[in-house]
């Protein structure tokens, strides 16, 4: 991996090389896509019949869109006993974690008769796209879906690819009736996307798309936001190790390399005031590099945005964490509690050197749907609140009303609007 010091012009040519790294490049298909959210618009089922038979090369129709309770039946007899176990347990610690995100709703009364609050209520229709090209992803299901059901949605809709032979992954299928999803459809890219939020004539429109994909997926999310509401447009996967002389180079080598192999545009990122650590770092990410299965795609990762990042110190550590704002933290630090209290951008933060990134992927319990490309400074973690709204409750008694309600009119007339003023003004004068 290269080695940087950090220097006033290295740090710039750094930032800004991490900082763009971006597959925002829509151009060359945003006419495609543009094109089959209106046909699906215009056309529902049929648009999606037509284009899961183009792409998929499945023939769905009303009949078999849907996956069927004996299809479900069906992947559990197909999927490992053990696998099942895992996603269970995987799926308790997500629910127990999601659960302390709940907000209940509030009423604030006081002596002279108001009465404020909010309402919280959750969406009643959440849809969740799952990819289902290459591979499955059960525990992408499960961080999706699960927040969803403990905000308590009482309809989940789940969209993913099926093969040509109409059938959906056993494990998504197992995942998503373990976590709680109420109906599957198998349809996948922009169509399923124009299907949940514009509605066809098997597919329910939904109030919020959350899930993962392809550019053609993450395009139609960023141009139907505004009918539906989305999570994010997920950019590709990163990670950033904070370190000190403390580390285990072996262990920090292995977790950069967790996030490399996702793809080519994956960022893994060590920042130490250790200069011995980075190069027995270094010497460990090529030891281990060569053995992977995803040795390319992981030395394409490295090559683009692989970097050792060498401080002065913790604190200079600390600031280019800020400014990059990763999407998965570790720190390995003598006292990672203290250097957590430091940090202001990140996704999710590891803590200790057995808090490795996989950890949060598949099993601890946070949701590892995260922002990325520096949008954790003003983005969060899918979550219970993703799936929920709050409405303002606003009540007064007419002596409370009779206090305030000249200052209310001063207001109104103030901006011009005399039917504002009025609406008070009536409430206690005849004329």
């Amino acid at each position: 991996m290269r080695i940087v010091k950090l220097e006033a012009n290295s740090k710039k040519d750094i930032m800004k090389t991490l900082l763009k790294r971006t597959t925002d490049d829509y151009g060359p298909y945003e006419a495609t896509v543009k094109e089959i959210l209106a046909n699906v618009k215009e056309n529902g089922d049929k648009a999606v019949f037509d284009y899961t038979l183009k792409f998929d090369k499945a023939s769905i129709n009303a009949d078999n869109i849907r996956v069927t309770k004996e299809e479900i039946e069906e992947a559990y007899k197909l999927v490992d006993e053990e696998l099942i176990r895992v996603i269970r347990r995987s799926l308790k610690n997500i629910r127990e974690y999601h659960m302390l995100q709940k907000r209940n709703s509030w009423i604030d009364t006081k002596p002279n008769g108001t009465m404020l609050g909010q309402k919280i209520s959750p969406i009643e229709y959440a849809g969740v796209y799952v990819p289902g090209g290459k591979a499955a992803y059960p525990s992408t299901v499960l961080m999706n879906v699960a927040p969803a059901a403990v905000a308590g949605v009482p309809h989940i809709i789940m969209c993913t690819p099926c093969n040509s032979e109409g059938k959906v992954y056993p494990t998504t299928l197992v995942a998503a009736n373990e976590a709680g999803v109420t109906e599957v459809y198998k349809v996948g890219g922009a169509q399923a996307i124009a299907a949940m939020a514009f509605g066809t004539e098997s597919i329910p429109k939904v109030d919020k798309i959350v899930g993962p994909g392809n550019i053609f997926v993450a395009l139609a999310k960023r141009l139907v936001f505004g009918h539906v509401s989305i999570d994010s447009v997920a950019g590709p996967s990163e990670i950033l190790v904070l370190a000190d002389e403390t580390a285990t180079p072996r262990f920090v080598a292995a977790d950069l390399l967790s996030q490399a192999e996702h793809d080519e545009l994956a960022s893994a990122v060590l920042v130490t005031d250790s200069e011995k650590l980075a190069e027995e770092v270094s010497t460990w990410v090529d030891t281990f590099t060569a053995k992977l299965s995803r040795k390319e795609i992981i030395q394409k990762s490295l090559d683009n945005f692989g970097f050792i990042i060498v401080t002065d110190s913790l604190d200079d550590g600390i600031d280019v964490v800020n400014e990059i704002a990763p999407e998965h933290l570790e720190i390995v630090t003598k006292n990672p509690y203290d250097t957590m209290t430091k940090v202001k951008n990140a996704g999710a933060m590891f803590l200790g050197e057995y808090s490795s990134e996989p950890l949060g992927d598949y099993f601890a319990g946070p949701n590892h749907v995260l922002p990325t490309n520096g949008t954790a400074k003003f983005f969060s973690p899918l979550g219970v609140d993703d799936f929920i709204k709050k409405s303002s409750i606003i009540s007064y008694s007419e002596s409370a009303l009779r206090d305030v309600y000249q200052d209310v009119m001063t207001f109104a007339n103030a901006e011009g609007l005399t039917a504002h003023a009025n609406s008070m003004y009536v409430r206690f004068n005849e004329d």
